[in-house]
């Protein structure tokens, strides 16, 4: 069921506050930390999909992407941790928007478009307060800028967008793309790639798109082909 009520939304935000709150006051292990935290993390993240679900499981396969490329790119573990954990959340600053910017819809007035491109840094500021969260919430806060300088909220271009960030954008798009028929998940995947490959440069950092076509080359057969005579 679609959310549209602020009076809905609003509870529903102060109990997620509530759960990151808890995750905050955790005192473990680094390693045990990490763990519980993505679990936890992750709790909250299908409650966000209860409220949003047009984008139910969206946070989930961005996060597997994401940590794929960065592992690929021999991130710490400690930013892996962060890079999942801003992916599991990237998309929370909907919440914060007015309702009727909550229901999914494909087509938006300039005016809309406007108010949407404020979700990563509401999503930021929501998140700011827990200190668990304060790698993840720099690149949530710059997960729509653009290589190119074009992007948003800050209008960020190039090594300046933190790279975690440009990783989340690259993640993002690639498990946002859909096709007439998603059930062909090899045609999707391939189809996803050439959008990225024509936009790295512009909108995607090159290095984090070509990595990312590195690693979806093991599982996509025409992709290894395409690259052996590239």
């Amino acid at each position: 069921m679609l959310v549209h009520r602020a009076d809905q939304v609003q509870p529903a935000v102060l109990m997620i506050q509530g759960m990151l709150r808890k995750i905050d006051r955790l005192y473990l292990s680094p390693i045990s930390q990490h763990d519980l935290e993505s679990i936890l993390v992750r709790q909250v993240t299908r409650e966000i999909d209860r409220l949003l679900p047009w984008q139910a499981g969206h946070g989930e396969a961005t996060a597997v992407i994401a940590v794929q490329v960065g592992q690929a790119l021999q991130l710490h573990d400690e930013v892996l941790h962060q890079l999942e954990l801003a992916s599991l959340l990237h998309d929370i600053g909907l919440l914060m928007l007015p309702p009727y910017l909550q229901t999914g819809r494909e087509s938006l007035d300039t005016a809309s478009y406007t108010t949407m491109q404020n979700h990563p840094r509401l999503g930021s500021t929501l998140l700011e307060p827990f200190l668990f969260l304060r790698e993840a919430t720099v690149m949530i806060a710059h997960h729509h800028e653009q290589w190119d300088g074009s992007g948003y909220p800050y209008g960020l271009r190039g090594q300046f967008i933190p790279l975690g960030a440009r990783i989340l954008a690259v993640a993002d798009a690639f498990a946002a793309i859909r096709i007439p028929h998603p059930h062909d998940r090899l045609r999707r995947d391939h189809v996803a790639v050439r959008i990225l490959r024509i936009a790295a440069g512009t909108q995607f950092d090159p290095l984090v798109v070509n990595t990312l076509i590195e690693c979806c080359s093991n599982t996509i057969p025409t992709l290894r082909r395409e690259q052996s005579h590239s």
